[in-house]
């Protein structure tokens, strides 16, 4: 009976490159590391947007109706509140006090100052509701253009803000909520799935869920913003629509982007709605007192179109709105054609699900 000898153990592989930077190296993919560099883009961009649109607001072309009782007296009052320095103010001639009402009440104008040239006190009507700091600002600047004028001024708030809403800001803050909802429900939606789609139909079927969560979100947001804690005015059901358009508009782009650039679409969705958006938005300091590359962007991006919306509902009876909702919608349509039209053109090339496990490949010498 022959013994088998014992095999000789293994020969031990090969160890690679030792020392702290090979550790790095193995820590830390190219990927990650690119990743990272963008994170810190994005986060020093959110610093200066936000220090740049806020640090130094200062009132320019105020939009302002004149009143007096004779046009001659009109029109000199325009002129002379036209040549202040820095134009803080963008007065017009209105004919009575009831047109500049009208004109408050459909935000055509922030305030309007009715002249009474057979005395030295005058009045100025501004709109709480238009946002506080934009009234405050207001007044400031037409009690020193009066005081130099030795005259003074009564002012009257003709829509003011609600008890509950601080600062006219509730407005705001519901939008910035739906926003990022919005942003965050699309990229869950996308990681669970695979950044980009494969296919149209499953492109079609995440704007379809992201619908359905949007119609929620605004109803929910309204609710809470509204009946329970009493912090914003206005009709329930048309902040609800509002709500509904902007939390889709968000998760759209934020769809859009994924589909076009993958993971790094967030970064990009996150960009456009919070490092641009957030601080054109006009919420604590409206778009008169906003720089003017903020000032020139508010009114087309998401939060700050949401926002005017959101405060026409509240105090102006809707009045002034249909911009904004045409913006939203704007928003809306084209991140969905983005999505699908991305997914139509990776078709077949996408691969399986995050998440799932492919099926494993047959043993050697299977049967064929």
């Amino acid at each position: 009976m022959t013994q088998r000898t014992a095999e000789p153990p293994p020969e031990a592989a090969p160890q690679g490159p030792q020392g702290f930077l090979a550790e790095v190296k193995d820590a830390v993919s190219v990927r990650a590391a690119l990743l990272v560099i963008g994170v810190l883009a994005l986060q020093l961009a959110f610093i200066a947007s936000y220090i740049g649109a806020f640090h130094q607001p200062a009132p320019h072309e105020i939009k302002l109706a004149v009143v007096t009782p004779a046009p001659p007296i009109t029109d000199q009052a325009v002129e002379q509140l036209s040549a202040l320095p820095g134009d803080p103010l963008a007065p017009r001639a209105v004919e009575d006090e009831a047109t500049a009402l009208e004109q408050i009440g459909n935000r055509d104008v922030d305030g309007a100052l009715l002249i009474d040239p057979r005395g030295t006190r005058d009045r100025l009507l501004v709109a709480s509701g238009n946002g506080s700091s934009l009234s405050q600002a207001l007044t400031e600047v037409v009690l020193r253009a009066e005081a130099a004028r030795q005259r003074t001024v009564v002012v009257a708030d003709v829509v003011p803000v609600d008890e509950g809403d601080a600062r006219g800001l509730s407005a705001f803050y519901l939008v910035i909520g739906w926003c990022v909802g919005g942003y965050l429900c699309a990229a869950i939606l996308a990681i669970s799935a695979g950044a980009r789609p494969a296919n149209g139909a499953r492109a079609v079927i995440r704007l379809g869920a992201l619908l359905l969560y949007s119609i929620v979100a605004g109803l929910l947001g309204a609710v809470i913003a509204g009946p329970v804690l009493d912090a914003l005015p206005g009709s329930v059901p048309a902040l609800w629509g509002l709500g509904t358009l902007l939390v889709f508009a968000v998760g759209a782009i934020t769809l859009a982007f994924q589909g076009v650039a993958g993971v790094i679409g967030i970064g990009l969705a996150i960009l456009v709605v919070v490092v641009l958006g957030n601080p054109s938005a006009g919420g604590a300091y409206p778009w008169p007192l906003l720089p003017p590359f903020w000032r020139a962007i508010g009114p087309y991006f998401p939060p700050g179109a949401g926002t005017y919306a959101a405060r026409s509902i509240a105090y102006f009876k809707g009045n002034g709105m249909a911009m904004s909702m045409w913006v939203l919608a704007g928003w809306a349509v084209l991140g969905s054609a983005v999505t699908v039209a991305a997914a139509m053109v990776r078709r077949g090339r996408g691969g399986p699900a995050v998440g799932t496990t492919p099926d494993p490949a047959p043993p050697a010498g299977a049967g064929v």
